[in-house]
C-alpha cells in the first residue's frame, strides 16, 4: 500500500482564463478501486492526462509508480497486425501467457490474438486492451470509460474483471458498473473536489440528503433576511424620529431623547451584524447541489398506432447476413431498447428504418409520411462553430443552446470550436438538435456514450414525462430499466 500525492495542482488549457484545476490537494491510496465521476467538460479526462505527464501544471503530483493509461494509442496499421503483434507493439515485456490468462479472466477468447485487430469487434479490442493494461506490473492504471461501444454481455465480463482488480482509477458514467467496480468515488464538483468511501449510489443517496438539508436551509436564510432587513429599515426609521424630536423649542430632555436614540442605533447594528451572518450563511450553500433542470421534448403523435413493423427482417450488410427473422411492432409512445453482441445489427437495423441501401429480406412497413430524429452513434463529423452546425441542422438557435446549458455547458463554451468540445459535449450537442426536433419517431444509436451520470438522469426523466416514441440502442442497463416498454435482443 502507498500514496498518491497530489499538492496544489493548478491547471488551464492555453487560450482559457478558467482554471480546470485550482490548488488541488489529495492523497490517493495504490489499493483503491477508485471511480472518477462529474460532469462533461470538468476535467475528468484532463486530471488522467495531468497524472501520466502528458500536460504541463503548477504544483506537484509524486507517486511510488507510474501510469498507464487507457485507452492505449495503437500502432501504425493496427487493423492489419494480429492482436498478438499489436500488443507486443505496444508493450514489448507483456509475455505471452499473461495476456492470455487476462482474456481467459475477461471471457475473451485467446485465439483473438491470431486474427486482424481491424477484424475483431469493439468489445473484443477493448477487453484485448484492458487485458494487456493490466499485464503491466508496478503501475497505477487510469482507465478511460472503457464501456463506450460495449455490449451488455461484454460489459459485464469487464465489470466482473474489475471488480477483482486493484490499484486503478476508472472513468464511467454507468451507475451499476461503477458500484460493481469501485470502492472510492472521486467526484468533480461545481466548486471543488469530494473523495468518499463506496460506489455511486451510497454517494448519491448522501448527496441527495445533503442537497435537500441545503435547499431547504436556504429557503430558511432567505425567509431570514427578508425579516431582518424589513427590521433595519423600521429600526432605522424609529432612530431618525427619535433624532428629530431633540431639535426645535418643543424638544423634550435631550439627555433622554439621546440615550434612546443610542439604544434604537445599537439595535440597528445588531440587526446589521445577524443580516451579516445571515447572507455569508447563504452564501455558503447551494454551490455544490445538481440541479435536474427539466428538459422538454415535443414529439408528434401520428395518425396510425403502429409505425414500424418487421416481420421476418434479415438484414445484410457487407455481405454477411447479421439479422434474420426479427419480428416487432413499435407503437405510438412506446420506447423500444435494442441489445445485442457487438455485431450483431443493432446500428444496421436503425439505418435501414432510415432508409439506407440496406440489402433486406422479409419485412419492414413504416407508417407513411414518418418524420425521424436520429443520433448517429459517431460524432467525428463535428466541426467548426457551433452556430454554424445548429444552423445547418435547421433547428431552433435559441432552443438548442438553452438546452446544452441545461445540459451543463457553459455560455463561454459556446464560443468554442466543435473540435475543442469533450466526447461527452459533442455527443450532447447531437442529442440536443433532437429535442429540438418534433418528430413522430426517435431513434437514438448509443445515445449515452460518453454522457455523464447526471445528464442521464436529466434525460431519463425526459423520457418518461414526455414519452416519444423512441428506437434506442443502449447498454446501459440503469438507464434502459427506467425507460424501456420492450427490449428487442438480437
Amino acid at each position: 500500500m502507498a500514496q498518491i500525492h497530489i499538492q496544489n495542482l493548478t491547471f488551464c488549457y492555453d487560450g482559457s482564463y478558467d482554471n480546470i484545476f485550482e490548488n488541488l490537494t489529495l492523497d490517493l491510496d495504490t489499493d483503491w478501486r477508485l471511480g472518477l465521476v462529474g460532469r462533461n467538460g470538468k476535467g475528468k479526462t484532463t486530471l488522467l492526462r495531468l497524472l501520466c505527464g502528458e500536460l504541463e501544471y503548477r504544483g506537484s503530483i509524486t507517486a511510488p509508480a507510474g501510469f498507464s493509461y487507457f485507452p492505449f494509442p495503437l500502432p501504425a496499421g493496427a487493423d492489419d497486425l494480429t492482436g498478438r503483434a499489436v500488443a507486443q507493439a505496444i508493450d514489448p515485456d507483456c509475455a505471452g501467457w499473461q495476456l492470455e490468462r487476462e482474456l481467459g479472466l475477461l471471457q475473451v477468447d485467446p485465439a483473438v490474438l491470431d486474427r486482424p485487430f481491424g477484424t475483431l469487434s469493439g468489445g473484443e479490442q477493448t477487453r484485448l486492451l484492458l487485458g494487456l493494461l493490466f499485464c503491466q506490473d508496478e503501475r497505477f492504471l487510469l482507465i478511460d470509460e472503457p464501456t463506450n461501444h460495449l455490449d451488455s454481455e461484454a460489459r459485464d465480463a469487464v465489470c466482473r474483471y474489475l471488480g477483482r482488480k486493484r490499484g486503478f482509477l476508472l472513468v464511467s458514467h454507468d451507475r451499476r458498473f461503477l458500484d460493481a467496480c469501485v470502492d472510492h468515488l472521486l467526484v468533480l464538483n461545481k466548486t471543488g473536489v469530494e473523495l468518499v468511501q463506496g460506489g455511486f449510489s451510497s454517494w448519491w443517496a448522501g448527496k441527495q440528503a445533503r442537497d435537500a438539508a441545503e435547499l431547504a436551509e436556504n429557503e430558511q436564510l432567505r425567509r431570514e433576511i427578508g425579516r431582518l432587513t424589513a427590521a433595519k429599515r423600521r429600526t432605522a426609521d424609529w432612530s431618525d424620529k427619535v433624532e428629530k424630536t431633540k431639535i426645535g423649542t418643543h424638544a423634550g430632555d435631550r439627555g433622554f431623547i439621546g440615550k434612546k436614540s443610542a439604544k434604537m442605533m445599537q439595535r440597528a447594528k445588531n440587526v446589521e451584524r445577524r443580516l451579516d451572518r445571515a447572507r455569508t450563511e447563504k452564501e455558503g450553500l447551494l454551490r455544490d447541489v445538481e440541479y435536474h433542470e427539466e428538459l422538454k421534448l415535443h414529439p408528434l403523435t401520428h395518425r396510425k398506432d403502429v409505425l414500424v413493423e418487421a416481420r421476418g427482417l434479415s438484414l445484410s450488410y457487407g455481405g454477411r447476413t447479421v439479422v434474420s427473422g426479427l419480428n416487432f411492432k413499435l407503437r405510438n409512445g412506446e420506447c423500444l431498447v435494442v441489445r445485442g453482441r457487438n455485431g450483431a445489427g443493432k446500428s444496421t437495423l436503425l439505418r435501414r428504418i432510415l432508409g439506407d441501401g440496406i440489402e433486406t429480406g422479409g419485412t419492414l412497413e413504416l407508417a407513411g409520411g414518418l418524420r425521424i430524429s436520429y443520433v448517429p452513434q459517431g460524432f467525428g463529423h463535428l466541426s467548426g462553430p457551433l452556430d454554424r452546425f445548429i444552423a445547418e441542422s435547421g433547428v431552433d438557435q435559441t432552443l438548442c443552446k438553452a438546452i446544452l446549458r441545461k445540459l451543463g455547458f457553459s455560455r463561454v463554451q459556446f464560443e468554442k470550436p466543435l473540435e475543442r468540445y469533450s466526447a461527452g459535449q459533442k455527443k450532447k450537442v447531437l442529442l440536443a438538435r433532437s429535442l429540438c426536433e418534433s418528430a413522430h419517431l426517435y431513434l437514438w444509436d448509443e445515445p449515452l456514450n460518453y454522457i455523464d451520470i447526471f445528464s442521464r438522469m436529466q434525460l431519463e426523466e425526459l423520457l418518461q414525462k414526455f414519452q416519444p416514441t423512441l428506437l434506442m440502442v443502449e447498454h446501459d442497463a440503469a438507464f434502459a430499466d427506467a425507460v424501456a416498454d420492450r427490449v428487442i435482443e438480437l
